[in-house]
Formats: structure tokens, sequence, C-alpha cells
């Protein structure tokens, strides 16, 4: 089935798990998962024009575009290994704690100044997302840039089964789902399932050796390493303030550029300088990367600097873990007139009431004034603010005026809908 499947996609270059997005000839997976059935959408996605409808359960509909397979998720899977097996180019897989996101879409304006890059759209990282990025690559495509989210050891690898990396890159290893990896040992081990995957089957492991956990990582495996001042790069802060300034070289050129991007927080330096890693590796000179950094801007609540009128805010709500806040909160402590926003961290199990006091702490190590939110925070003293709506009504009678505000916390916290109000 797999194969009439295949060249059915190889007419029409399109692929959807969703019927609210099927257009005339796509291809319409039925998945199913906790609280959805695609089954249920068959007849609707056939009314619709789909070429072909995949589902794995019995349906009451007679048509030639139905097709029936065991299991709609790994039939989806199944077909993007099939197609990657047809990839000449060489395909990036990068995975981390932090920074994945925006270190693939810095690889990708890198890239794109030489070659016809893909990279995952948006964060398409999962166990449905990895096949349909590969499935979105086009025909005429030269590199592909593949982000890998992960939450439990031996999910990594299995991405890897279909992705099949033939370049690495981990962009550092730090407290994020501890709560399914069991600890940090654990996010060492998931993470290091694509450094093992790609260093199996004779790839390249690009490794920032000046981060913790990577450069062990890195030791029984063939590597090329990278970073502020290693393999022969070079990269220096210039400024931090509002936004980063930063000059860099690279190996077998001792020219200095001068980039100034318009990202906020140096943490997103680490993001740079695998940009300007992998760039190096495929050949893109050190004018255009720097070109290709400057003009990024950062979108989706993302080290973004943002002038509300009322304040200067670096917008960093996306996401949060241990690691990302004590990099972000360090950050705001080099600034002047500054003020906190901070949410709860998921994901944390066991660990979430000792890693929200570490947290709670640091900022009074480093000076700080701000806000907590959320129940994590409240049961280690630091808040009674439970959500992003009590923390507005608290806003709106405590103006915050004339700051640098941060305002970071998880997904979950819905922290963007403070922006009315800073």
């Amino acid at each position: 089935m797999i194969e009439v499947i295949f060249q059915k996609y190889l007419e029409v270059r399109r692929v959807t798990t969703d019927t609210r997005n099927v257009q005339p000839n796509d291809i319409f997976f039925a998945l199913k998962g906790e609280h959805f059935n695609g089954n249920l959408f068959a007849k609707q996605a056939l009314d619709l024009g789909a070429a072909l409808v995949v589902v794995d359960e019995e349906v009451e509909i007679h048509s030639d575009r139905i097709v029936r397979v065991e299991d709609s998720l790994k039939a989806l899977q199944a077909l993007a290994k099939q197609y990657r097996e047809t990839f000449s180019f060489p395909v990036i897989g990068i995975t981390g704690s932090n920074g994945k996101t925006t270190t693939k879409e810095l690889m990708r304006e890198v890239l794109s100044m030489k070659y016809k890059t893909f990279a995952t759209h948006g964060n398409f990282n999962n166990h449905i997302g990895v096949p349909l990025s590969l499935l979105s690559i086009p025909a005429d495509c030269e590199i592909a840039i593949i982000e890998m989210g992960a939450n439990h050891q031996k999910e990594i690898a299995s991405y890897c089964e279909y992705a099949m990396p033939n370049y690495g890159i981990i962009t550092n290893i730090g407290k994020a789902h501890l709560e399914g990896f069991g600890g940090v040992e654990g996010i060492v081990k998931g993470k290091g399932e694509l450094f093992d995957y790609v260093s199996a089957h004779n790839g390249i492991c690009l490794v920032n050796t000046e981060l913790a956990h990577l450069d062990k990582m890195a030791e029984p495996i063939q590597h090329k390493k990278y970073g502020f001042k290693s393999g022969g790069f070079h990269l220096e802060t210039l400024s931090e303030h509002p936004t980063l300034s930063f000059e860099f070289s690279i190996p077998g050129e001792n020219e200095k550029h001068i980039c100034h991007a318009q990202m906020a927080g140096t943490y997103n330096l680490f993001n740079m300088a695998t940009a300007i890693a992998v760039g190096s590796e495929f050949g893109v000179s050190a004018d255009l990367m720097c070109k290709a950094i400057a003009s990024y801007t950062p979108e989706n609540n993302r080290s973004q600097w943002w002038d509300s009128g009322k304040n200067k805010v670096i917008l960093d709500a996306y996401n949060a873990n241990p690691s990302s806040m004590e990099a972000a909160l360090v950050n705001l402590s080099k600034m002047e007139n500054t003020f906190f926003i901070i949410g709860d961290m998921f994901e944390m199990g066991e660990y979430s009431h000792e890693e929200h006091l570490k947290i709670f702490n640091l900022t009074k190590e480093l000076g700080l004034e701000g806000i907590f939110i959320g129940k994590e925070f409240q049961s280690v003293g630091a808040t009674n603010l439970i959500n992003a709506q009590e923390a507005l009504a608290y806003l709106k009678l405590n103006e915050v005026k004339g700051r640098i505000v941060l305002l970071k916390g998880s997904r979950g916290m819905r922290l963007e809908q403070l922006k009315e109000v800073i």
C-alpha cells in the first residue's frame, strides 16, 4: 500500500492530516489521538477533493480513493522515509534543550544566501511534524534542515530512522522536559541519539565544545568543533543592549566581520555561532552570513525586542525551562531599570518545586524586581498570581512604565496576553 501512496504522492506533492487544510488532490492521512479520530473525517476529505484518503479503520465509504492501512501514522512515517531515500542533498538534523527553532531559522537564513534551503516550518518537530516536514521538501531543494523535539528517550532515535540526517547539531543540553527524560543524564542520552545516528552512518556532527555536556558527548565520535573561540572560529560581543552586536571571523580568514543583529539576549550568541559554523561548513561567505543574521527578525514571541510605547520589552514568552530562564534573568541583570514578569515552567515533574525555588532565589541574588505568575511559583512562596488573567488585572492597577521588561514563561502560561498592559 505504501508504494501506491508513494506514487500518488510523487504526482501531487501534498499531504495533510487536517481536513480544515484539505485542498483538491491532497493526500489525507486519518490520524488518531487521545481526543480525535481522523477516520471520522474520511468522507469530508473525499468531498473536499482529496486524491487519496489513508485510513486505519473500516469506513462506510466505497471509493477507489480510500486506502486502508494497519496504522495511518506509521504509514505517514514510512512514506516520509521512502521520499527521504530519494534525496541526494544534505539533510541537517537539529535538536537541543533550548534555541532549536531560533537556531534553525538562523541556519536557514544563512544557507539560503547560497542554496535553495528548506527548514521545518514553525515547531513541526514531533512524531507527526517531522514526517510532514520531510514531505514538504520541494524537489529542487539543495539543503534541508529538520528540527527534532523530544521529551523522552528513544524519541530522537525514532525520528532519525526516517529523517536519516547526515549532519547533526545539538544546540545545548539544559533542564527541559525533566519529567519525561528523568533528569539531566536522561536528557544527555536522549538528545545524544542524534549524534549516535549521524556518527553511525558516517555523517558529520558539528559540536559547540564550549557548552556543558556537548564536548564530552562528542568524544567518542568523529566531529567538527566550533564555538566562540574553538575550531578556528572567533566571535566576540561588541554590544548587548538593546540588541546584539558582535564581530566574528571564520577558519582560514583573518578578516573580522561586524554584525548588528535584531535579537535580544546574549544567550542567542550561541545560536548565531551555530549558524555561522553551518554556513562555513557549506561555503557561505562571511559577508553573506553577516547579512543573513543581521536581516533576521525573530517572531512568535521568541527573543523579540519590542517597544510597547510604555516599556522596552524582551518578549520571550513562547517557552521556558530552568536553563533558558536562568540565562534570560542573568542577561536582564546586566541592564538598568529592569522589571521581570515570569511564569511557571512546565514538564518539570518531581524537579518542579526545586527548580522554581532556584529561579525565585536567583532573582533575589541578582537584585531583580518583578512579578511571578503560576501555581508552581506560588508553591515556593513567590506569588499569589495564579494565571495570566490575574496578572493582567494586577498590572492594570500597578502600572509598569519606562522599564526594560522581560516577559517569559512556558507556552501554557499564555503570557503574551499581558502585552496589552506592558
